[in-house]
């Protein structure tokens, strides 16, 4: 060993040893932060399916590769650092000999073959990410970006780190070929031979080029160790659990759907039982979140993807799904000495540490520890309230995020304290809350004409008891028995069905709200009590049925959703369809046939709770497809289908979910008219939907553009009967205005 080597070799040995001990104490700080979080022992289970998840998701970067290009860039500097780190520690060799080399695969053709052209791929992928970045970044001129609010140098960082790391390995490697030591032949690493061809026979070159290498990469360790909130570099660690620990792994796509209910203690919270001062209501302190949540938290990446598809943050609003999590990571490690001293407030607002375990914690922790979780700017509030109520529930965030954050659960939690404990949310909504206590509908309508929407039909409508049996029960919900536009498709449904001779029956009065905007706004009590009443009187209806016997059918992408994944928590487990869903398949197997093409160009808007939450995208498109059959407008083009730029897993919200139906929309542009500009641009004169929310809202915005003479917004349900029945339908326009 000369010099050169014994200078190499302490200098890495010295910082390695530092690197190492800053990064197991960052480690210790971020476990013992997370476990603050409430238990969940729903996490635990299914554990081969998680893992078959977590691989698809990390190996096979399955959500990643939505966005192709960088996707596939990406894929290449993951396994890049996961493989090229065997470089990294065959730099250690290096920098006592210039002729060493790993153990065993060092010598092996293979192994320098495939760690060259992960190198020369992880190059150009690295360039490509940091052209995007710098595209990208939040100063550049015109259009949001992505970026704005990420740390903006931590990126940059990593970034160049990573590049300097793949330049060192090719010239540790020039190096060893300069100096006649290389192992590999020209076909096996060419690039590495090119960079040899360049360099001087030296031989303590690769000694020094090693130590460089060594350098930068426990640097990288360093810095990241100092900065726990750092998740543009520790996601590539904290992802592998943050996706193996998802909320439903097993379901397809983002783990939507149902919400979490009510938790206290790890345990689901019965209100007959309840004690606001023993257990739970909400999350009101950032302790209160689970351990996933705080999980969550640090896993963050900063890369916006949630923030470039959220309604609220495309349309003014403060609201971002990315620096809602930055705000709460955030929070959560300035409080961490705190909490970690024993601190923290019982659910009586009491302090449960005693003066003698806080006296050594710092002050700033202390006053971390005083703001209230949500809160305006004046009174230091980590959330703002306009951040809060200006979630629509879409889902586009959870849908977008590689790493699996569950950004709507946590905010319906922080909902849930501020509605049914503070009573504080926006005024509007209290008359939707009170109307459905009171009449069982949003609308404050009388029960007593949950039927009208019968009266004219040239056929009986069922009701159950009367009808001897049906196959399908079908769930009218509030809007389609008691909002005009609404009510035209329920009567365009039933129609079909009584067409195709399906055996139906309806609840008539005996169906009450299934409570899906008092839990999205946060009043779960509400809720429970109307969705209890529900599964009482849906479960007598299917008396004696099994499961696969008890059919609904639902015109409501949120009465859809809440049957069927959120009532089985409540004991209701029914087999629930969208009526797209039964009508796509009466058309495929010839019960309803269409015979008149619509014309004039269509395009369809996905419900939020329809294709996101569910992953129902191809029944509205089969339906519309057989109803258009090919037409061509008068100027003779294509009238087919027209899907919007943002559409399926992408597409945009109408802006009524999450109970925002109730709320007034003052800030920013409104989600209904960006919406609407969309359908516009497509040239269609028909925007199909599946859901009476969406029907309201992009009916709004289009009269708001003083565009109704242009554009019809029409349900999937009526396009089909103009085709199937064109005689029935031809008074079906909707061209009334807007109720309620």
């Amino acid at each position: 060993m000369g010099s050169v080597q014994i200078v190499t070799t302490i200098v890495a040995v010295a910082i390695t040893a530092v690197a190492v001990w800053l990064a197991v104490r960052a480690v210790m700080k971020m476990l013992a932060v997370v476990r603050q979080g409430q238990p969940d022992p729903s996490r635990r289970t299914d554990l081969a399916t998680r893992t078959k998840t977590m691989l698809a998701e990390t190996a096979g970067h399955t959500r990643m590769l939505r966005w192709s290009l960088v996707g596939a860039a990406h894929w290449f500097v993951m396994v890049g650092f996961i493989v090229l780190s065997l470089l990294v520690l065959e730099a250690y060799f290096e920098v006592v000999s210039p002729t060493g080399g790993l153990p065993l695969v060092g010598g092996w053709v293979l192994y320098g073959l495939v760690t060259e052209w992960l190198g020369i791929l992880g190059l150009v992928s690295i360039l490509l990410l940091i052209t995007i970045r710098l595209r990208n970044r939040p100063t550049r001129p015109g259009g949001k970006s992505r970026f704005t609010g990420s740390t903006m140098w931590q990126g940059y960082f990593v970034e160049a780190v990573i590049l300097a790391v793949l330049i060192m390995g090719f010239v540790i490697r020039g190096f060893k070929v300069a100096t006649d030591h290389f192992e590999y032949p020209v076909w096996a690493a060419p690039l590495s031979h090119a960079v040899g061809g360049l360099l001087p026979n030296w031989a303590a070159g690769v000694s020094v080029a090693a130590l460089i290498k060594i350098t930068i990469s426990m640097t990288w360790l360093i810095v990241i160790a100092l900065n726990v909130t750092m998740g543009v570099a520790w996601h590539r660690f904290l992802a592998f659990p943050n996706i193996f620990f998802k909320r439903d792994p097993g379901r397809k796509g983002s783990g939507l759907g149902a919400l979490r209910p009510m938790m206290s203690e790890g345990k689901p919270l019965d209100f007959e039982e309840a004690d606001p001062e023993k257990d739970q209501f909400g999350v009101a302190q950032v302790e209160q979140f689970t351990w996933k949540g705080l999980l969550d938290f640090s896993t963050c990446t900063e890369c916006g993807r949630c923030q470039s598809q959220c309604p609220a943050w495309n349309t003014g609003k403060p609201l971002s799904p990315k620096l809602l999590v930055l705000s709460l990571r955030d929070h959560a490690y300035a409080k961490a000495p705190y909490l970690l001293a024993g601190g923290g407030k019982d659910l009586t607002g009491a302090e449960k540490a005693t003066a003698a375990q806080l006296a050594h914690v710092d002050v700033l922790a202390l006053a971390e520890a005083e703001n209230p979780l949500v809160g305006t700017a004046e009174e230091n509030g980590v959330i703002d309230p306009d951040v809060l109520w200006s979630c629509t529930t879409c889902g586009a965030c959870v849908e977008q995020c590689p790493v699996d954050i569950e950004h709507v659960d946590h905010i319906v939690d922080m909902r849930r304290y501020q509605v049914l404990i503070e009573s504080s949310f926006p005024s509007e909504a209290g008359v939707m809350l009170r109307n459905l206590e009171n009449k069982g509908n949003p609308w404050g309508a009388p029960p007593n004409t949950r039927e009208d929407w019968t009266k004219g039909l040239d056929f009986e409508v069922p009701r159950v008891g009367e009808a001897e049996d049906f196959e399908y029960l079908f769930w009218v919900g509030c809007a389609g028995a008691f909002e005009d536009r609404a009510k035209k498709t329920t009567r365009a449904v039933a129609t079909l069905l009584h067409e195709a001779g399906v055996s139906f029956a309806i609840l008539g009065e005996g169906e009450t709200c299934t409570g899906d905007p008092a839990r999205r706004i946060g009043n779960e009590f509400v809720f429970q009590m109307l969705a209890q009443q529900n599964v009482e009187v849906l479960n007598e209806a299917f008396e004696g049925r099994e499961k696969s016997r008890k059919k609904i059918v639902a015109t409501c992408p949120h009465c859809f959703n809440t049957l069927g994944n959120e009532y089985g928590q409540l004991g209701g487990e029914f087999e629930v369809v969208h009526h797209t869903q039964l009508l796509a398949h009466l058309v495929s197997t010839g019960k309803l046939t269409p015979v008149q093409p619509v014309d004039g160009g269509v395009t369809y808007h996905d419900p939020c709770y329809l294709g996101r939450h569910n992953r129902v995208f191809a029944p509205p498109r089969e339906v519309l497809g057989a109803a258009l059959g090919g037409a061509e407008d008068a100027a003779g083009r294509d009238g087919g289908l027209i899907e919007m730029p943002r559409n399926s897993e992408r597409s945009f919200c109408c802006g009524a979910g999450g109970a925002r139906m109730w709320m007034e929309e003052r800030i920013g542009k409104r989600i209904n008219v960006d919406r609407v500009e969309e359908a516009m641009a497509t040239g269609a004169k028909t925007v199909a939907v599946g859901c009476p929310f969406c029907s309201t809202m992009l009916n709004d915005g289009v009269n708001g553009k003083g565009a109704s003479e242009e554009v019809e917004v029409v349900d999937v349900a009526s396009v089909l009967l103009r085709s199937v029945r064109p005689e029935r339908a031809s008074g079906e326009k909707q061209d009334e205005p807007v109720v309620g």
